[in-house]
Order: C-alpha cells, then structure tokens, then sequence
C-alpha cells in the first residue's frame, strides 16, 4: 500500500516520503494516527499544500522536546521500595512507577515516554532507564532505587 508520511517514523521515512508499508500497518496505525494518509491525487495535492505547515509544526515538536530534554540535564529520580537483605525487591519498579515518580518530582513525563529495554527494576541500586521524548530525542535518566526494609 503507497502512503505519504505527514511525521517522521522511526525505521521508516521522513514528512513527504511516499513510502510502501503492508496494508494492515497502514490501516491500523499510521493512518488513524494522523502520522501518514493514502497516496492517490488528491492527497497529494492536498499534502503539498500543507508542506510548510506540517514542517514547521515537526520543527516546533522537536525544539519543545530539546527544551525538555534539558530539563533532564542532571535530573536524578530516586525510588523508596521494599526489599530484603540482599537487596531484592519485592515486586518490581516498572514504567507507570517512574513516570509517577517524574510527576512528583517536578518533571512531568508520560508512562510511554518511559524505555526499559531490559524490563522492570527488580533489585536496588542505582539504574539507566532511557526517556524517548521525540522520534530524534532520547535522554538517559538515572533512577536511584532505595531500599527500605
């Protein structure tokens, strides 16, 4: 299925690029989304018209996640959980619990901002998680999980 993208995606193009995706893609994420539309004539009539705007709007997104990320400069989250002698946690610190975390320490972020690769935080210490503030923006926040017993 041909699609013009209006926002960048990762892995698969910039605004403006006619690109050819399997039709389920298509119509179950990228046109609901707003991120792409259908190729035929009128669309891309329509879509060079609004170049301009939808560059400056993917510019504006992009300077308002720079300026976020450099709130993150130094930013240090710490954790109270539970945990036993060895430093184990009972339970796990997940993605909903560190945005949480963010939110109350004054850096207000969203549960699918949060990356962990390696999954949830399962013992105390001192841990990376990556933040994905845009498609360009990536900050490493250090999460500080303090046991208490």
């Amino acid at each position: 299925m041909d699609i013009i993208l209006l926002q960048k995606v990762a892995n698969l193009g910039q605004i403006g690029d006619r690109v050819k995706v399997k039709s389920g893609y298509a119509r179950n994420f990228l046109v609901p989304t707003g991120k792409a539309t259908l190729a035929t004539e009128a669309n891309i009539a329509k879509f060079e018209a609004q170049r301009h705007e939808l560059e400056a709007k993917a510019g504006h997104e992009h300077a308002a996640a720079l300026a976020r990320a450099a709130k993150f400069e130094g930013f240090k989250l710490e954790l109270k959980a539970k945990a036993g002698a060895e430093g184990k946690l009972f339970g796990s610190i997940g993605t909903a619990d560190i945005a949480e975390a963010a939110v109350l320490a004054g850096q207000p972020i969203s549960r699918s901002e949060v990356r962990m690769p390696t999954g949830p935080i399962r013992s105390a210490g001192e841990h990376q998680v990556q933040l994905h503030l845009h498609t360009d923006v990536n900050v490493t926040l250090t999460v500080t999980i303090v046991a208490e017993e």
